[in-house]
């Protein structure tokens, strides 16, 4: 058992045994909402968003590994390009939406523009405000195409980010393309990120 487990328990966490054992229930779960979704030509959205080390990727892991990419798709889109800058700013999720049958998982979403670019200061007020007034507006339209939209924030407390964002990602090879320069400003700017998400 690692440290980590060790430490989940002692705070009242789940036993590691008993949450695979819950987990496996709930993945062959989704393995019928995928054959039930492809066979009635369904079509949804699930919006992760959330802090820095909140739990989004391991969350978004364990919804699709034991189900098919061919349903189930994940889209993490880099920053835009500078051709995509001057495009509608909300064409380059939606170009990614479901077909018939076909479930796409957003890790971020076009909520960056209220939350990472806003608090960044990567976006101007007028920008900000007309993404606010727009975003339901274009939402509605998502579900009237027969679209289901789930969205999920994680949160995390100030401590608990702190401490994911310490030694194991910064020393260990395999973790550290997890924590980016973005990662440690977003940690000193704490409290814009808790009013840049009452909006959303």
């Amino acid at each position: 058992m690692t440290e980590r487990q060790d430490e989940n328990e002692e705070n009242g966490g789940m036993k590691r045994k008993l949450y695979e054992k819950e987990l496996r229930k709930l993945q062959v779960e989704l393995c019928h909402l995928q054959d039930w979704v492809k066979d009635k030509g369904l079509k949804a959205i699930i919006v992760f968003e959330g802090r820095d080390a909140a739990g989004k990727g391991g969350t978004i892991k364990a919804l699709t590994e034991r189900v098919s990419p061919r349903v189930f798709r994940v889209v993490a889109l880099p920053a835009p390009s500078d051709r995509e800058r001057t495009q509608l700013y909300i064409q380059r999720y939606i170009e990614r939406f479901p077909a018939a049958g076909e479930i796409v998982i957003f890790d971020r979403s076009w909520y960056n523009r209220a939350g990472v670019e806003h608090v960044m200061g990567f976006v101007d007020e007028q920008n900000y405000q007309s993404f606010l007034k727009l975003c339901p507006e274009i939402e509605m339209h998502i579900i009237n195409a027969g679209i289901t939209l789930i969205k999920v924030w994680l949160e995390v407390g100030m401590k608990e980010q702190e401490r994911r964002f310490a030694a194991p990602r910064v020393d260990d090879p395999l973790r550290q393309w997890k924590l980016s320069p973005m990662d440690v400003e977003s940690y000193t700017r704490w409290y814009n990120y808790s009013r840049a998400a009452t909006p959303c």
